[in-house]
C-alpha cells in the first residue's frame, strides 16, 4: 500500500477501435483513488471511436504524459493496430520501467506482451485470444483477475472493473477499494451463467467462436509475427 499522502499519478492508453469498457469501465475505479490524477493519453489529440462506435477523447499525447504510477492499457479489436507500432509500444516500455503498476484489460495484455513486458510472467486476457498469450512469453492463467509483482491482468471487458479494483486495493488498501465499489453499487448479478466458455451453452460459444472468427485468424498472424521479433519459441499448436 502507497501512503495516503503521496500523490498518484494514474493514466490510460485511448487508441481508435479498443472496447470502451475496457477504458471506462476501469475508469470508474481509478478515477475515484484517493489524492490521484486520473488523465487520458492518446498519439494525438483528436477524438477516437471504440470499437462500436462511441467518440472519446485524449486529455494529452504520450509525449506530454508525466512517469505514471499505474499505466493501465485497454484492449478491443484496435489492438491489432498498436502490435507494431514501435511509438507506442516505446511509450508503455518506458511508462512500466517506472511504474508502480501496469494494469492490462483483455486484448490490452497482447499489446503489453508486443512491447515485451509478457516474458515469464503470468497473465490473463480475453478469452478468443487467451491462446496467444504463449507468443508473447507470458505463462497462461485462466483466472478472471491475475496479479503478477508491479503487473495486473484482467481477463475480457467487465473484468477490467474487477481489475482496477485489485489495483486500487494495492494502492490505497482493501477499505478505499471496497468503498469505491459500495458507491458504484458493484455487485453483479446476471441473469444468465454465460459469462465465460466453460458455462456458456456449447451453440451459445460455437456462434461466439464464429462471430471473432476473423479478428482471432489476423491475431495469430500478429502474434506470430510478434513472437518472431522478440525471439521467442511458440510450443507447436499454440495458435490452434
Amino acid at each position: 500500500m502507497i501512503p495516503q499522502d503521496t500523490h498518484l499519478q494514474i493514466g490510460s492508453l485511448l487508441f481508435e477501435g479498443l472496447d470502451q469498457i475496457d477504458l471506462t469501465g476501469p475508469f470508474e475505479v481509478l478515477s475515484r483513488i484517493p489524492n490521484s490524477t486520473y488523465r487520458i493519453f492518446a498519439k494525438t489529440a483528436q477524438p477516437v471511436r471504440d470499437v462500436r462506435g462511441l467518440w472519446l477523447t485524449p486529455d494529452a499525447n504520450l509525449a506530454d504524459a508525466p512517469q505514471l504510477d499505474v499505466l493501465h492499457v485497454p484492449g478491443g479489436s484496435g489492438q491489432e493496430a498498436l502490435m507494431d507500432d514501435d511509438e507506442v509500444l516505446g511509450w508503455i516500455r518506458q511508462q512500466a520501467a517506472g511504474a508502480r503498476y501496469v494494469f492490462s484489460v483483455c486484448t490490452g495484455a497482447l499489446i503489453c506482451g508486443a512491447a515485451g513486458l509478457l516474458k515469464g510472467r503470468p497473465a490473463t486476457t480475453h478469452w478468443a485470444a487467451f491462446h496467444l498469450l504463449p507468443f508473447c512469453g507470458a505463462i497462461p492463467v485462466n483466472d478472471r483477475v491475475v496479479v503478477d509483482k508491479s503487473l495486473v491482468f484482467a481477463a475480457g471487458v467487465t473484468a477490467g472493473i474487477d481489475g482496477a479494483l485489485r489495483v486500487a486495493a494495492e494502492l490505497r488498501g482493501d477499505e478505499v477499494a471496497q468503498a469505491i465499489q459500495l458507491y458504484m453499487q458493484y455487485a453483479p448479478e446476471p441473469p444468465f451463467n454465460s459469462g465465460t466458455p466453460e458455462t456458456a451453452h456449447p451453440a451459445v460459444l460455437d456462434a461466439a467462436r464464429h462471430s471473432v472468427r476473423a479478428i482471432t485468424a489476423q491475431r495469430e498472424q500478429t502474434a506470430g509475427r510478434v513472437a518472431a521479433r522478440l525471439g521467442i519459441a511458440v510450443p507447436p499448436g499454440a495458435a490452434a
